[in-house]
């Protein structure tokens, strides 16, 4: 049986390539393309609906494909744990299965996956994300998920050692992590988790080169799992077993110490 989408932010980058994933995927099929004029009574012709819209839209695209039953899958950034706490017991109340998605590449999640193993092992824990100067939003939803699964992993070891953080230059403190954005030409995605100990550092690294390549396999593994799914579903590493135990954020209780900021992300890379 074919799963029709309604793929909404369809002609921004993000949006690009899960449509080209889509018409290569066998078992779906997109009836519904949505931008920034369109109206969201469009996606009543899908049975799976494709978030790769904006921020400041995609809390209205949620809602309304929870209120027609449908099933989503988000790729839109700015989706903390947090966040989703808010969206989750509607999703519940409704039956209908939401999957969040901070980034669709393999290897950030085994990157992030490796970063949360190592945290409890190591007092000071710093993230580096850099993107394109294209890219809106800061921090990147990718960086915001590593540091609430560090936060997590560190339940027992308590918060990460950040001295001076009062200070500005010191980043975003997201979950007690550190957070710095740069945002420059010459680069796609890059994040660095920096885990420092007495005496010794572990930097964990991942490169985002190609796009399309690097979240084609993780978007094919998303819609899936969108089809299919109950309830509130966040990241890739819930779907995939990569040989790490991952410990999962507090599902109610806020992680974050402060938002994502708004972002343009169906303009932007991850």
């Amino acid at each position: 049986m074919t799963t029709r989408v309604a793929l909404v932010g369809g002609t921004g980058k993000l949006g690009s390539i899960i449509a080209e994933v889509i018409a290569a995927t066998d078992g779906f099929e997109t009836v519904a393309v949505l931008g920034s004029s369109s109206d969201l009574a469009e996606i009543d012709a899908a049975d799976l609906v494709v978030d790769a819209s904006t921020p400041a839209v995609s809390i209205d695209v949620v809602r309304a494909a929870i209120e027609r039953g449908k099933n989503i899958l988000v790729g839109t950034s700015g989706w903390s744990a947090e966040r989703i706490a808010l969206v989750r017991p509607l999703v519940d109340a409704a039956g209908t299965g939401a999957v969040f998605i901070p980034n669709f590449s393999l290897g950030s999640v085994i990157g992030s996956a490796l970063a949360a193993a190592s945290a409890p092992f190591f007092p000071s824990i710093e993230i580096v994300e850099t993107h394109r100067e294209t890219k809106v939003d800061s921090p990147s939803g990718t960086a915001v998920r590593t540091a609430e699964l560090i936060a997590a992993a560190r339940s027992e070891a308590g918060p990460v050692e950040a001295p001076h953080v009062d200070q500005r230059a010191r980043g975003q403190q997201i979950a007690s992590v550190p957070v710095h954005s740069l945002r420059r030409p010459g680069v796609v995605a890059r994040q660095e988790t920096i885990l420092s100990g007495p005496g010794e550092s572990l930097t964990i690294v991942h490169d985002t080169i190609d796009p399309a390549a690097a979240y084609a396999p993780g978007i094919r593994v998303a819609l899936a799992a969108a089809r299919d799914a109950s309830g509130a579903v966040l990241g890739l590493d819930s779907m995939i077993d990569i040989g790490i135990r991952m410990p999962q954020p507090a599902r109610t209780a806020p992680v974050a110490d402060g938002d994502a900021s708004d972002q343009a992300a169906a303009a932007t890379t991850r």
